[in-house]
């Protein structure tokens, strides 16, 4: 049997990660102040800011601390990056409280997409990805149990200080948080630009 087609979907702990999420956290926090309603995405009842300022020293140390799983992720896929650039695009944050939830989406524009957890406690809510091949979706015979070459839907639970990394192609969503606490995630995309490109 060969592997066709596979959609990859990669996870990781982040080291001293208690120490990060709290600077995460504060920083949050702030842009939270800052704007209190938030934007209008895939959130429902949940606050979702504006995009971050990459620049911001407070993001520096988490920057650094995830560039090696993502220099691993692009590895993995093979990229060439003689000619082109690495390079995080876009970053936010999700403030999900009780009740709160994302609908389906995917991320356009972009190679790679990543959620990082902040806070999850039990039953905050899974990142729910749904199987890309549209062939597949349109006829799927009943299996007796679901496995990785038959399901459609996979997910993954979240815990403070996981990294989960994906296509951005991959459609997605957030289930409702019905734990009492705020469930806080940093999303960002990656793009690889050519080396003579200005962005």
């Amino acid at each position: 049997m060969h592997l066709f087609f596979s959609t990859p979907v990669w996870t990781d702990q982040i080291k001293d990660f208690e120490i990060i999420n709290n600077e995460l956290k504060n920083y949050i926090y702030k842009e939270k102040e800052k704007n209190p309603i938030g934007i209008k995405k895939s959130n429902i009842n949940g606050w979702h800011s504006e995009g971050f300022d990459l620049k911001n020293k407070n993001l520096k140390k988490f920057i650094n601390e995830i560039s090696t799983n993502i220099g691993a992720a692009v590895n993995d896929m093979g990229w060439d990056l003689n000619s082109q650039l690495v390079r995080i695009t876009q970053m936010w944050a999700i403030i999900n409280k009780k009740g709160a939830f994302n609908e389906r989406h995917h991320h356009g524009n972009s190679s790679l997409s990543a959620a990082y957890y902040v806070k999850a406690e039990q039953n905050a809510g899974n990142i729910i990805f749904f199987d890309p091949r549209q062939a597949n979706v349109f006829h799927h015979p009943s299996s007796t149990k679901p496995n990785s070459l038959n399901c459609q839907v996979q997910s993954i639970t979240p815990k403070a200080g996981t990294l989960v990394l994906f296509p951005s192609y991959l459609e997605h969503k957030v289930g409702e948080n019905l734990s009492n606490e705020e469930r806080i995630v940093i999303s960002f995309n990656i793009s690889l630009v050519k080396k003579n490109e200005q962005y």
